[in-house]
């Protein structure tokens, strides 16, 4: 049933804030680590005082260059800094190094995938390098802001998209595959309930077939994907619901409150705001030539994108199984290596995404500190695939007393403790003698027609033999004995 909402056609850009993992901020030697001590990481050059005099951080343009090249960017040769001037209580200086008409990387775009499986490609218009503001806390003091000045100057890459995103929905997705990507290059950890990625979203709407965009409201302040996508889904109703109403939208900033699910007025904003930028006179222009920018190539890491498509064409794994193993980038390097000792894709990628991972979440672990090799599970696999021991067997017994002792070999380890599958037929016929005997009167329901009763006597065969039986063979026999009269 349509609606006045099917009337209108969202338009949403997004400017990423990407915090930078170096040891280091972007133009001192001060530390940019997170902690918890305010006002600890700084120094005379955060706080821009008189005679101080900023150095550009090298891992910041390295940085800067990767994740440019991730995305199909156009790197910049010659770089320029620029002031960018605003009075805030957090900004030390009172201005902003960042980059105006250079930025270092321009054009490229981040790949989403739509609900029925193709692929849409959302347009990057830049990437550029700036510095951070501090942190003002409101709610620590009854009667006073507080300050803490520990994140000025710590490094960031601003990503910002065309607008090209419809919906909410494609919006978590972009955002999701952005911090998939920083993580995957190491250069951000974007975990935003610490501030390490943030995201600002324009939002306008107008009538479907319109070619002119409508008033642009900025939303800021999401410190979750899930809340980007909330808070843009509010405003597309918000903004339709007041043109409805014969309202017009004010250009603004706005703020999300992820309680009540609603955005709520920051500050108006009359026309855009005057930054008065100029060149960084205290910072010479950076050079990126062609050489750097292959050493850079030349050291990327596999990159997700093309780690799923490995995985779905080269070993015809499902788009969902592909999808799960490149979630994580540890998670995608074990299976890659896995591979390498088993030609059985699909059985490696349950492994890990069904055995292992419960593991991990049951013992609060990361791949990281998983304490089996890949070889190991491969030998696991190959025991399952030569008929030596059964599944139930491979992951109730072999795999638990692996924990335990990650050294030993695994074959070894099932012949020492008789798990190896019986390959006998005398003993199969006596194990399905006594499933059988064990249970009369379900004999005579199965004969009656309780085909489901199967299950039942091969779950016997299989405690009887202790887990010992094929269970495709036994599986044949158990029906043959029961349907024999």
């Amino acid at each position: 049933m349509s609606s006045i909402y099917d009337k209108y056609e969202p338009v949403i850009g997004l400017e990423i804030h990407i915090q930078l993992l170096t040891q280091s901020k972007a133009y001192s030697s001060d530390s940019a680590a997170f902690t918890l001590s305010p006002n600890s990481n700084i120094s005379p050059i955060t706080l821009g005082h008189p005679g101080t005099l900023p150095k550009a951080n090298k891992k910041v343009i390295e940085y800067a260059v990767k994740l440019g090249l991730a995305c199909g960017c156009e790197i910049t040769r010659e770089n320029q800094y620029a002031r960018k001037n605003y009075f805030y209580a957090d900004l030390p200086k009172g201005y902003q190094i960042t980059q105006d008409k250079t930025p270092i990387c321009t054009g490229g775009h981040i790949n989403i995938k739509n609900n029925d499986g193709s692929t849409r490609k959302i347009k990057l218009t830049r990437i550029h390098m700036e510095e951070d503001a501090g942190k003002s806390m409101h709610d620590q003091d009854m009667y006073d802001s507080l300050v803490d000045l520990n994140r000025a100057g710590v490094p960031l890459l601003e990503m910002v998209s065309d607008p090209d995103i419809r919906s909410g929905e494609e919006a978590y997705k972009y955002v999701t595959e952005v911090r998939k990507l920083v993580r995957y290059l190491e250069i951000c950890d974007g975990n935003m309930e610490e501030g390490s990625m943030r995201c600002d979203a324009n939002i306008s709407v107008r009538l479907k077939g319109e070619s002119k965009f409508g008033q642009k409201v900025e939303v800021k302040n999401m410190n979750s994907i899930r809340n980007v996508q909330r808070a843009i889904e509010f405003e597309i109703i918000r903004q339709i619901d007041a043109i409805e109403a014969g309202g017009t939208i004010d250009q603004e900033t706005r703020s999300f409150d992820a309680v009540n699910g609603s955005t709520f007025s920051l500050r108006s904003k009359e026309m855009a705001n005057d930054y008065r930028y100029f060149p960084e006179p205290d910072l010479a222009p950076v050079i990126v030539d062609e050489v750097y920018v292959d050493e850079v190539k030349k050291a990327m890491p596999p990159l997700p994108e093309e780690l799923l498509n490995k995985f779905v064409h080269e070993f015809k794994l499902s788009d969902y199984d592909a999808g799960v193993l490149t979630e994580n980038k540890e998670f995608a390097l074990y299976y890659l290596a896995l591979t390498k000792h088993t030609n059985n894709y699909k059985a490696a990628s349950n492994w890990l995404t069904v055995n292992i991972k419960a593991y991990l979440n049951e013992t609060a672990q990361e791949i990281e500190n998983f304490n089996i090799k890949p070889e190991k599970i491969a030998a696991i696999i190959r025991l399952i695939d030569d008929n030596k021991i059964s599944n139930s067997i491979a992951t109730q017994k072999v795999f638990p007393a692996l924990i335990d002792n990650p050294n030993a070999e695994p074959e070894k380890m099932a012949v020492e403790n008789n798990w190896i599958m019986a390959d006998d037929d005398d003993s199969l016929q006596l194990w399905i003698q006594e499933a059988l005997n064990a249970y009369p009167d379900k004999v005579a329901e199965y004969r009656a027609g309780k085909k489901g009763l199967l299950g039942l006597f091969m779950g016997e065969v299989m405690k009887k033999s202790g887990g010992k039986a094929d269970p495709k063979v036994a599986n044949k026999k158990v029906r043959d004995a029961l349907e024999a009269e």
